[in-house]
């Protein structure tokens, strides 16, 4: 049974290692050099791409913004350039154009800036996955000093939350269920104890009867 316990908890551990994995804000420091629109069809496919622009309705064939860039070693990165609204996760990125712009205006200046890309979420070819991203800031290089803050903080503040329920519960389980399992375990043993009395009992009871039958065969 302990095997089981253990397999649940590293199956929930990873879900939201992964959730967190995804949603967290990451950072990136690429060169930009291209910015498209593309109009697709959005299914189960590729339903992660969140929401259209704020103030339009949302349909299931639209455009949607993405950002080219390239890694420092030369490899491809690509972004989806979309709001996110009120709605989760909670970036409240209503400035998908904007930073539309901002991207094409780096991917136009001709010393090519490294930029840092503030985004969530993976790539993942076979999915059509991209990360979405949610802000663009010009470093000095690719070796720029990046501190993730809300990260610390926010999986600080989570950590101490689950400390909390964790010790909330061990004195709930501590001070309610052990006295009731202990009560339970002593009901059980008191009721073994006198199920084992009575079939002594019924064993001494049966032993003299069939003394006493041998007796009178004699």
């Amino acid at each position: 049974m302990k095997w089981f316990k253990w397999i649940f908890r590293l199956v929930v551990f990873g879900l939201v290692a992964a959730f967190l994995a995804y949603f967290l804000p990451s950072h990136d420091i690429v060169r930009i050099v291209g910015t498209d629109v593309k109009r697709m069809d959005l299914g189960n496919r590729n339903r992660f791409f969140d929401q259209a622009d704020s103030g339009t309705q949302k349909q299931a064939t639209r455009d949607v913004r993405f950002i080219y860039a390239e890694w420092p070693d030369g490899g491809p990165r690509v972004y989806r350039n979309e709001d996110t609204g009120w709605s989760f996760p909670f970036y409240f990125k209503f400035n998908s154009s904007d930073i539309a712009a901002k991207a094409q205006a780096f991917a136009n200046r001709e010393d090519k800036p490294w930029v840092l890309v503030t985004h969530y979420g993976w790539r993942i070819q076979v999915l059509s996955m991209y990360p979405n991203a949610v802000r663009l800031r010009e470093v000095e290089g690719p070796d720029a000093l990046v501190v993730p803050w809300f990260n610390i903080i926010f999986l600080s503040l989570l950590a101490i939350v689950w400390a909390y329920v964790w010790l909330a519960w061990r004195r709930f389980k501590k001070k309610r269920l052990e006295p009731i399992a202990d009560k339970i375990d002593d009901l059980v043993d008191d009721t073994q104890e006198s199920v084992n009395q009575k079939a002594k009992g019924m064993r001494r009871l049966f032993a003299r009867y069939k003394r006493k039958d041998f007796k009178r065969k004699d």
